[in-house]
């Protein structure tokens, strides 16, 4: 029997970020992208979910590279814990690999991981794989959408993309596009993020004409925020403070990490004189001052939220401050939004955020863009990528309305293998995948229980019952003691507090009376009986945790 192409979505289905796909083929296997996902509400203490690398791990010797679309964190962040894990070479941009490489060097792999670095054109031979860089245009410099071909027939993947004629990298290689659609592509693989959008996604330029409009006239000092990654929206910025005679100061590590990468590489022109270190504003007069800074999403530890907030060394928010959040918030995280606006509004902020003003565009395709690709790409498959159920829904319905039947539309979720031939594509079967989450330095560690657990005390609070027992006849020594965190204060409910003392005891002496000196029997009785108590006394649910030392 002949071999099939494997297309294994090992994230970004079903969610929003952490995207990686594997292609396999007989002896051969490469992964497009291997991004990160943020944690939702209720991950509590949880800093990155990155994705499941156990097939990879077991297939490790089929691996022969990786090749990354673009340097935005969903899909280059969870580079270094997949190289611990697996090592081998990695395609990407000049600017992508300049991020990366700085993700490198936190974890300690720089010398270890090789990359290579490809323009758009360039063709990667790996294994039986070759892999095409195509320019593709969005909020980030260097975006490549990829063209594999494979024993089987070619694969367009276009990473995250948009078409924007008037880009200052140039426009999206469309008439490669058609040509690839003219040759004949078996499957593609395309972005679902902003699926249901109507139209078309406005161009970068109306962003830069809404900046000098903000600027002029202004006689205060402006503070810019935006996403770090969005070269295209910084410069706009650098160029408007410029022409309106102003001195621009950066803060923020991720922000300052990416002008440092970009200029190096030649991704962003810098007027003479007007960048300047942050502690020089102080001595320039405000209407002469641009600052631009991290935490449009309202990071706690982002520099706006610190100015918002009292605790940045270098920049307090004054009264007649122009604030402008070049951003829309990811979802779910609007409340931080607005809790930081909140705040500047309360410190006498000018916040200047709303859509309507049009500082903000989004870097993704909206349907018109997206059947155009469908026109040009033709292929003879479709799986939507790049989005949750609904999204894959409905893109896969905006194919149909193209005339592709239904037949060859597969929407597949995290782990399913799609198998194809030259003449089908079918579902076969799961491999490993899910979520692994980081917190600190621990990858891994913390498991669906451990979150539980986190859960169920940040609802309900903890009781803690210490008591001391006799070695000799199990009788109480001294205790039970109890402490409380998170769910009542003790000083006003002393009561209650003498209540529980008088549950647990009496658990305890039943299993004495029982003779049973099983301290988990014991710890049982008393988890049984607190819970039973306080549910029925105050309809709540705290974590009970028995410690008991013998003596």
């Amino acid at each position: 029997m002949a071999e099939k192409l494997k297309i294994i979505p090992l994230g970004g289905l079903d969610e929003i970020g952490k995207n990686i796909t594997v292609l396999e083929y007989g002896k051969d296997m490469i992964v497009v992208d291997c991004g990160v996902g943020f944690p939702d509400e209720d991950m509590y203490g949880v800093d990155l979910v990155i994705p499941d690398f156990s097939y990879l791990v077991a297939n490790q010797k089929k691996l022969r590279g990786m090749f990354i679309t673009h340097g935005h964190e969903d899909h280059i962040g969870s580079i270094p814990y997949c190289m611990q894990q697996v090592n081998c070479p990695i395609h990407g941009t000049a600017m992508t690999n300049g991020l990366i490489k700085l993700k490198l060097e936190e974890h300690g792999l720089s010398d270890v991981v090789k990359l290579h670095t490809h323009k758009p054109g360039d063709v990667v031979k790996a294994g039986c794989f070759s892999v095409e860089f195509i320019h593709v245009n969005h909020s980030i410099a260097d975006a490549a959408a990829f063209a594999i071909k494979t024993p089987v027939g070619t694969v367009v993947m276009t990473g995250d993309f948009k078409i924007d004629p008037t880009a200052k990298d140039g426009m999206i290689d469309l008439a490669r596009l058609g040509e690839l659609g003219n040759n004949g592509v078996l499957a593609l693989l395309c972005d679902s993020t902003n699926v249901e959008r109507q139209g078309y996604t406005p161009s970068e330029t109306v962003v830069a004409e809404s900046l000098d409009k903000q600027f002029r006239n202004c006689d205060q000092r402006i503070i810019v925020t935006t996403f770090a990654s969005n070269m295209h929206r910084i410069q706009a910025v650098l160029a408007t403070a410029h022409r309106h005679g102003r001195k621009v100061a950066v803060t923020g590590r991720s922000m300052e990490n990416m002008l440092k990468v970009a200029q190096e590489l030649g991704y962003l022109k810098v007027p003479a004189g007007t960048i300047v270190e942050l502690g020089a504003i102080k001595s320039l007069p405000k209407n002469k001052v641009v600052i631009v800074s991290t935490g449009s999403q309202g990071e706690n530890m982002s520099a706006l939220y610190r100015m918002a907030f009292s605790t940045h060394k270098h920049v307090d928010i004054t009264s007649g401050d122009r604030i402008i959040i070049s951003a829309s918030a990811i979802p779910g995280n609007e409340k931080a939004v607005s809790r930081i606006i909140n705040e500047l509004y309360r410190k006498g902020a000018e916040v200047v955020y709303e859509k309507s003003e049009g500082l903000h565009v989004s870097g993704h395709a909206c349907q018109e863009e997206l059947k155009i690709i469908q026109g040009l790409v033709r292929p003879k498959f479709f799986i939507p990528v790049h989005g949750e159920q609904r999204h894959l829904q409905i893109h896969g319905k905006l194919a149909k309305s193209m005339g592709m039947a239904p037949k060859n539309i597969h929407i597949g979720e995290i782990g399913t293998v799609f198998e194809l031939s030259g003449k089908t594509c079918k579902c076969n079967g799961t491999v490993p995948a899910g979520k692994v989450f980081v917190d600190g330095t621990g990858v891994g560690d913390v498991g669906s229980v451990v979150l539980r657990d986190r859960k169920h005390l940040a609802q309900d609070g903890m009781i803690v019952v210490c008591v001391n027992l006799s070695a000799q006849d199990g009788s109480i020594i001294s205790g039970p003691d109890i402490i409380t965190r998170g769910f009542i204060y003790v000083k006003e409910s002393e009561e209650l507090m003498e209540e529980l003392r008088t549950v647990a005891t009496e658990a305890i002496e039943r299993c004495g009376r029982k003779r049973s000196r099983d301290w988990a029997c014991i710890k049982s009785a008393i988890k049984t009986d607190l819970s039973g108590y306080l549910y029925k006394h105050t309809k709540r649910n705290p974590m009970i945790l028995p410690v008991i030392m013998e003596i």
